[in-house]
């Protein structure tokens, strides 16, 4: 495929809504599902970027967490970390839900197992094309002093450690993927947004919801959003956008976990 046709978006073959009532609702329903889910998050992402600037210490000298202990005690903090999979999992299957409710079939998005293959290759590709630019991207905003040091894990070394970095990593790919490509793009074509107009405003929100790691995060999460959302775009099929991303943050998670000593 030439570029210039990868940057043309395949034609929709969801009818954009008409009805005013119906788009006033659908309007209405996006700004709910994000008040709840990721929109909410950007928000808060923002206040702590502005709040990590406001400090005595340069940016770079602070340190931001992924994922942190939440108790002292082991397996009260298994059950914290639980429940945060838990409603990152509920996020992902309340913008599924939604589609399903419009009379939309997640085969429609993408999300059936008709290609089981192309879409595993599909999510090693992707995984390589984001996750080795965005470490590049991390470490030249590091230098820059505009990042924080971004910890992925501070927790101790007990037995669920691994398997819920990786149920972490699971749920964040599932969640962010679905409602903010398989969902919020859906909903946005709808309402008769251009697909270039829909794919930049999901790439902002997405960059917008990782302010908390810096600027360097912002602009890389971004362009993650941008390919991410052109290639839904192109091929409808979701599973692909939602491998890459938990294979990145598998990576991430865990092989920092397991070799604390690396740091940047």
């Amino acid at each position: 495929m030439a570029v210039r046709d990868w940057l043309v978006p395949a034609p929709s073959a969801v009818e954009v809504v008409t009805d005013p009532r119906e788009r006033r609702l659908i309007g209405l329903e996006i700004a709910v599902v994000l008040t709840v889910t990721l929109g909410l998050s950007a928000l808060r992402s923002g206040l702590s970027l502005l709040d990590a600037l406001l400090a005595p210490a340069p940016l770079s000298s602070q340190q931001v967490t992924l994922n942190a202990p939440a108790s002292t005690d082991a397996l009260v903090d298994l059950a914290y970390q639980l429940v945060r999979v838990l409603q990152l999992v509920g996020w992902g299957a309340l913008g599924a839900y939604l589609l399903l409710r419009a009379g939309l079939s997640l085969r429609r998005v993408g999300l059936d197992r008709t290609r089981p293959g192309r879409d595993t290759l599909g999510s090693l590709g992707l995984a390589a094309l984001i996750g080795i630019p965005g470490l590049g991207l991390y470490l030249a905003a590091r230098a820059l002093g505009i990042a924080p040091d971004v910890a992925p894990s501070t927790l101790t070394d007990v037995w669920w450690r691994t398997p819920v970095l990786v149920a972490s990593a699971l749920a964040n790919s599932w969640a962010e993927e679905v409602v903010m490509i398989g969902y919020l793009l859906t909903r946005l074509r709808q309402l008769g947004w251009s697909e270039n107009r829909s794919v930049l405003a999901a790439a902002v929100l997405r960059g917008a919801y990782h302010l908390y790691q810096g600027v360097g995060a912002f602009v890389g999460n971004a362009i993650m959003g941008l390919i991410f959302g052109r290639v839904w775009q192109r091929h409808d099929r979701l599973w692909p956008l939602i491998g890459a991303h938990a294979l990145i943050d598998v990576v991430a998670f865990v092989g920092y976990a397991l070799l604390p000593g690396i740091r940047f």
